[in-house]
């Protein structure tokens, strides 16, 4: 398992929204100063967020982004599927029921115990979680 920059970059992108919700929607160009990141990149990630509902983005002069809940309802596991799709450990797992020989597969319990604890923790980390360093 691992976590690409394109997750790690939309955790970053849904902190900051968050960090300035008070100014209301938030442009790309602001984020991508503060974050260092790539316009281009920022906005091929937003593209997914806002696909995935977790912001939603305003037109127009004052336009750009904003977070579609408040952070405190947004997890880490949300985004993390949105940019990243599964994180299973191992490829051969048999999770997603492709695996023929995962009856049989004496190590299967211990991927799939893995998986559950990976997708139990980072449903329960908040993007406020974050913020508030409550990780």
């Amino acid at each position: 398992m691992m976590v690409s920059t394109k997750g790690r970059y939309a955790l970053r992108m849904m902190i900051d929204l968050a960090q300035h919700a008070d100014e209301g929607a938030i442009s790309l160009k602001a984020i991508s100063e503060r974050q260092s990141v790539s316009m281009k990149y920022l906005e091929a990630i937003a593209s997914l967020l806002n696909r995935g509902e977790l912001i939603r983005s305003v037109r127009g002069k004052e336009g750009g982004y904003l977070l579609a809940r408040p952070a405190e309802k947004i997890s880490v596991a949300e985004v993390m599927a949105i940019t990243e799709g599964s994180l299973t450990p191992v490829a051969c797992n048999g999770l997603d029921s492709s695996c023929d020989r995962a009856g049989l597969c004496l190590t299967f319990p211990v991927w799939q115990k893995l998986d559950a604890l990976i997708e139990n923790y980072l449903s329960g980390v908040s993007i406020r979680d974050l913020i508030e360093r409550k990780v």
